[in-house]
């Protein structure tokens, strides 16, 4: 595992001892941005989907930082997959920096410039694949 991916599991458990479930506010912040999505969500009346989805976003980004074993296949085959719900590309790729913004606020002072440049490499990785040029 990097240092970069090391820092980012240890500012989610931080994250996870300071607040607990964190899906509630990340699904906020995407509904904030993107209102037209939430329709999307109306049968997850326990919010078991986006919890769901959630731990595989994290899964991701633990793996796209570490061992980069399936992190990759799994974005692109779900980018697809989304585009078939009527998730548009550009709001697929947007959910991971809303997801590492929503983890900034909620961190508080723990979210440090070694936290945040440590995010922001394995952001960098993650939005190659999730919004791949052209």
């Amino acid at each position: 595992m990097s240092k970069s991916a090391e820092i980012v599991a240890a500012s989610l458990e931080r994250l996870a001892e300071r607040i607990g479930d964190p899906t509630p506010q990340v699904y906020a912040r995407l509904f904030a941005a993107h209102p037209e999505m939430q329709a999307l969500f109306v049968r997850d009346t326990t919010g078991a989907v986006r919890g769901e989805m959630l731990a595989m976003a994290f899964e991701c980004i633990l793996d796209i930082g570490g061992a980069g074993a399936y992190a990759g296949n799994l974005i692109a085959a779900e980018r697809i997959n989304h585009q078939g719900l009527g998730v548009p590309p550009e709001v697929f790729a947007r959910f991971f920096p809303l997801l590492a913004e929503s983890c900034r606020e909620l961190s508080g002072d723990a979210w440090t410039p070694a936290v945040d440049a440590a995010w922001a490499e394995v952001l960098g990785r993650l939005m190659a694949i999730a919004d791949p040029p052209g």
